[in-house]
């Protein structure tokens, strides 16, 4: 059992985020080419803080929801 846990990898919050987003592209509530201020209202009383995060990877509101989408690592620089 502990040989489980150890090899289990943490998930970036951003994945989980990126994931979320993904998923509004499929259901067709967002395009890939709608920008990321778009999903602003979808993400209610969190975007403050998804803003932040997107932010924080050097992405604007402006960009293209498919420039999020692309992104392989979410790894932060130390």
């Amino acid at each position: 059992m502990s040989e489980t846990l150890t090899s289990r990898q943490v998930v970036h919050p951003m994945v989980k985020f990126q994931r979320q987003v993904k998923s509004l592209v499929k259901r067709n509530i967002v395009q890939p080419e709608d920008s990321i201020w778009k999903i602003a209202l979808l993400f209610g009383d969190e975007w403050a803080h998804w803003k932040r995060e997107l932010e924080e990877f050097e992405f604007s509101t402006k960009d293209p929801i498919s420039d999020l989408l692309a992104v392989e690592s979410w790894e932060e620089e130390e």
